[in-house]
């Protein structure tokens, strides 16, 4: 090859291939918790395709399986741990997240 076709060509990159985060065993269900954990974050959202490494037909399936499992309660629609221990933190110390101001509403009388 001549230099100016050389220019052109992409080095090789060697990578390692990541194993698939789904078995060929393995069955996408609602009932398997283990599998759909590991498809949700900390804050109780599904993960996106790309993150998961999923293929399209995998990732509808674990939708519909944590979508199903949120519905009969096995899952929560919200992970609100982080916020609750927040919560009982400030009320320890003694602070107060009420607000003590009201709304001037006047009512007429006939």
């Amino acid at each position: 090859m001549d230099k100016s076709k050389r220019l052109f060509l992409k080095p090789k990159r060697s990578f390692r291939r990541r194993l698939p985060p789904i078995q060929s065993g393995d069955r996408i269900d609602y009932k398997n918790m283990s599998l759909i954990s590991r498809f949700i974050s900390e804050q109780g959202k599904i993960l996106s395709r790309r993150v998961n490494r999923l293929t399209l037909k995998q990732q509808r399936l674990i939708t519909i399986a944590i979508k199903q499992a949120r519905i009969l309660s096995s899952l929560p629609f919200l992970n609100n741990e982080k916020r609750i221990l927040n919560n009982e933190k400030q009320f320890e110390k003694g602070e107060s997240t009420a607000r003590t101001t009201t709304t001037g509403l006047k009512t007429k009388k006939n």
